[in-house]
């Protein structure tokens, strides 16, 4: 119990230091998302009730409480609330119906576009259909899941620091494995407990500290910056050196951005892991590697010299 808090607690400033360094200094509101923010960023708001014939106020409820420091800083910050909501939200009180509404998915706009043609959405899709999270759970399983439309910022393209991109993504896979409420929406199933499922991992908390969810429970891709392929727990990576190797997997995954730009075919072949992280079995140079060996040969050598002397000096 008490090395599952030290890791929420983890999870938890990590969020909040993210927040400091992510947030803009200045926001810049569209004038047409005002009236949608009036109400959904408050905790609270109030509307004239036409039955009792007078002014009422409410409390906001939290699942619809939009954060607008977020909402000005994520990917579609310069949407207007109606390019993916309808019109008829404009009218208050809404239309009940508006709540059964469907959300447009990521294809909806993203396929065939040319100006996000590198993000591969196509291929991110065809990643997601054949995961788990797809093909064990109903249609209702969408992108939108486990990225919040409303706050949902690229990070691992482009974050320099790694440490923060850890925090963010595994927040994403928390967010439902550690919220029994949000988990239920989608399973019927017992939330399973992280930490218990992860007994056989030494030294736990260093581990989720430094290392993503993804890089364990998803099939790496040459084409997809983030594998979106979550696979079942059976086939998650358990043998250390899947990652403490020379040909460490994370390069393919959690450093897969940062070796395309700075791998080169002499020096540290990892260079990458040396500037955020120590791992042990991947930080290894090559010219280290052969001075090693060459002086621990030579060592060998002086000391059947030195025992041939000595026998011929009897």
């Amino acid at each position: 119990m008490k090395k599952l808090s030290l890791i929420y607690l983890l999870v938890f400033f990590g969020t909040l230091l993210l927040a400091q360094e992510t947030a803009p200094e200045e926001i810049e509101h569209s004038p047409e998302n005002s009236a949608c923010f009036s109400c959904h960023g408050s905790t609270i708001y109030s509307y004239y009730n036409d039955i009792l014939g007078r002014n009422v106020t409410k409390r906001m409820n939290p699942y619809f409480l939009i954060d607008s420091v977020l909402y000005y800083n994520q990917n579609h910050k310069s949407f207007v609330c109606t390019d993916c909501h309808s019109y008829e939200c404009k009218d208050f009180p809404h239309n009940s119906e508006m709540r059964m509404e469907p959300m447009p998915t990521c294809l909806d706009c993203h396929e065939g576009d040319d100006a996000t043609a590198r993000y591969n959405f196509e291929k991110i899709d065809q990643e997601f259909q054949e995961s788990v999270h797809s093909t064990k759970h109903s249609d209702e399983f969408t992108c939108w899941m486990c990225h919040n439309p409303h706050s949902y910022k690229i990070n691992a393209r482009t974050n320099e620091n790694i440490k923060e991109t850890i925090v963010y993504d595994n927040n994403i896979c928390l967010s439902c494995h550690a919220d029994i409420n949000k988990y239920q929406l989608i399973s019927p199933k017992k939330n399973p407990n992280v930490i218990e499922s992860h007994d056989w991992l030494p030294n736990q908390i260093s581990h989720f500290a430094h290392v993503r969810c993804i890089e364990c429970h998803t099939a790496s891709s040459d084409n997809v910056m983030v594998a979106h392929q979550v696979q079942t727990k059976d086939k998650a990576v358990k043998k250390c050196v899947e990652c403490h190797s020379q040909n460490s997997m994370l390069m393919a995954s959690l450093y897969k951005y940062r070796a395309k730009e700075t791998r080169s075919q002499y020096g540290f072949l990892n260079a990458s892991i040396l500037r955020d992280a120590y791992v042990i079995g991947a930080n290894r140079n090559i010219y280290l590697n052969v001075i090693s060996g060459v002086i621990a040969g030579l060592v060998i050598l002086l000391i059947i010299i030195h025992a041939i002397l000595r026998m011929l000096l009897k």
